[in-house]
């Protein structure tokens, strides 16, 4: 017979809860982009017809091991989000602008 997960999850000590809710959370945030399109509830045919591409092309782009940034882009935001790259080192992270972004930034630094 199944069990409720909440009163499993109620006997479990508390460290042991947050070591689980630690590695669900982890889970969240590393995901492959079938995984994420179907914790979105989309199917291949919906995000397809998001992309106006047909729906093998969602299958072989989900496949695939090396996107193009544009690309990617273009997936998330049907998706409904927004790309956002980031470089980190051990001195700190830094969040990386598109490259129109940076010339805006510059052309308006010299400007002043």
């Amino acid at each position: 017979m199944a069990k409720n997960f909440k009163a499993l999850q109620a006997k479990m000590p508390p460290e042991a809860r947050r070591r689980a809710e630690a590695k669900a959370e982890a889970t969240l945030r590393s995901m492959s982009l079938d995984e994420l399109r179907e914790a979105l509830d989309l199917t291949q045919e919906e995000l397809a017809k998001r992309l106006q591409v047909k729906q093998p092309a969602v299958a072989k782009l989900e496949r695939r091991e090396d996107v193009r940034l544009s690309t990617l882009r273009a997936l998330i935001e049907a998706m409904g989000g927004q790309i956002e790259v980031r470089a980190v080192f051990p001195q700190g992270t830094v969040v990386l602008r598109q490259p129109s972004e940076s010339q805006a930034a510059r052309a308006t630094a010299v400007a002043f």
